[in-house]
């Protein structure tokens, strides 16, 4: 039975723990997934932008003739836009798996894997073991258990996240069941490509996790281009004459049905901790079905750590890459831990509009009992905002009165995951309100001044 220093499983963030720092340890790499290099590359947070510029172009073409340009009937090129994506993707997974094949010290396993014992892991038909081991195996798409959901006659018609961006041609019609991140980028993409969207909601708002007044502005300019059903529960999927039929219910038990060419599932999605048989290897799993682990990144297995997706309540990509540096530091220097640092995490939704948040809601600071006071300037009331003839979009600052410690921040509209940035760096460095506002140049008339002047429309005590 072979034996390593360290073993790996999953080849997205968990595969950039191992550099040069690691070339004298032997090294079990593991992931049986279908493509090398993890969600993000594959199916997640890059794709899906390489979809979403092409998509804001094609809205920002329909919107043009109101500042004075005419750029004609705006024509989308599915293939051309599918294939540029991932004729460029599909080789960097290719040559990253190539790549590890070729690493001396790394021992590639393709096949899914799961503990049989403490510290040995069956992949295929072999089994090893290993010093230390780093759980990074990810999530994957919900998939509701409704009527018809697992038919293998619908099985071209249904959707998640890691199929409808190879889809052989752009639908006519799709049905998009969800009310988050997934489902809100999906609804801008296809709607900016012409196609006509159906979003279904059980909620009754969308992006629940935003502040209530961007999630409710969200939700209102987003009905405007895609026919929006909110309080929608999912009953049921059924051909429809080669194109799928979506029941519902709604809260007071009607039904409703929704037909269209392409059916999208986006529904959140399940971390893969329960694939691996953790209970062999003493590792706990909580009733979210994550990995529990400390804030050094330890589950509850001596030598067995965890990262990303599989542990974290944040499936975002800059938590794992955060994770997946403590955990490096942690593995090569065990007598220095370091701690993961998860006190401001910011999100972005790159939908139509975006959206981007860090820190608390006002509803948080209400259910925390704190004082707050909130600062709000529209995107309109700054002089680029007027270039743009912005009528929609707004920048929230939410802080404490007495010190003026930004508590949290949240914009909608244009370049918001660009403009929250220097409100993650404030909260992460400890500025205050009136420091970050006054204390450095703001250009004139680019659109930050929406930050800046949101910060000086806060009523701080005194």
């Amino acid at each position: 039975m072979r034996h390593f220093d360290l073993c790996v499983i999953g080849s997205g963030t968990g595969n950039t723990i191992l550099t040069e720092q690691f070339r004298d340890w032997k090294i079990a790499l593991v992931d049986g997934q279908k493509w090398f290099g993890g969600t993000c590359l594959n199916v997640g947070c890059i794709p899906t932008k390489m979809f979403a510029h092409p998509a804001d172009l094609a809205e920002d073409a329909r919107n043009a003739a109101a500042l004075g340009v005419d750029a004609g009937p705006v024509r989308v090129r599915w293939n051309d836009i599918r294939d540029r994506v991932f004729g460029r993707i599909d080789p960097i997974a290719a040559d990253g798996e190539a790549y590890r094949r070729d690493s001396g010290n790394v021992a590639l396993f393709r096949e899914m894997a799961h503990f049989v014992a403490p510290k040995m892991l069956r992949v295929g038909e072999e089994q090893f073991t290993a010093d230390q081991f780093v759980l990074a195996a990810g999530s994957r798409p919900r998939i509701p258990e409704v009527p018809g959901m697992d038919d293998p006659e619908l099985a071209d018609r249904i959707h998640t996240s890691d199929t409808i961006m190879r889809l052989p041609a752009l639908p006519k019609s799709l049905i998009i069941v969800g009310g988050g991140l997934v489902a809100a980028e999906f609804a801008h993409i296809f709607a900016a490509f012409g196609t006509q969207v159906t979003l279904l909601h059980r909620g009754s708002r969308l992006l629940r996790f935003a502040d209530e007044a961007i999630s409710e502005r969200f939700t209102d300019l987003i009905s405007r281009r895609v026919v929006l059903r909110l309080g929608q529960h999912l009953a049921s999927v059924a051909d429809a004459a080669g194109r799928i039929e979506v029941g519902t219910t709604d809260d007071d038990g009607i039904e409703y049905f929704f037909e269209a060419d392409q059916l999208l599932v986006a529904t959140g999605r399940i971390p893969n901790g329960d694939t691996l048989s953790l209970d062999a290897t003493g590792v706990a799993i909580d009733d979210a079905g994550r990995v529990v682990v400390d804030e050094y990144q330890r589950t509850t297995a001596d030598g067995i750590w965890a990262l990303g997706d599989v542990s974290s309540p944040w499936q975002l990509k800059h938590v794992s890459n955060h994770e997946a540096r403590v955990v490096r530091h942690n593995l090569l220097h065990p007598d220095d831990l370091v701690a993961s640092d998860h006190r401001f995490i910011p999100q972005a939704v790159f939908s139509g509009p975006q959206v981007a948040c860090v820190g608390l809601t006002e509803a948080e600071c209400r259910a925390r009992g704190l004082r707050y006071a909130v600062g709000v300037r529209d995107y309109g009331g700054v002089a680029y905002g007027w270039a743009m003839e912005d009528t929609d979009h707004f920048a929230k600052v939410i802080a404490d009165p007495a010190t003026g410690a930004l508590l949290g921040a949240h914009i909608i509209g244009p370049d918001a995951p660009n403009l929250i940035q220097p409100l993650v760096q404030a909260m992460s460095f400890g500025q205050d309100a009136r420091t970050l506002a006054r204390g450095q140049y703001w250009i004139h008339p680019a659109l930050a001044e929406v930050v800046e002047n949101a910060l000086l429309a806060v009523e701080l005590d005194g």
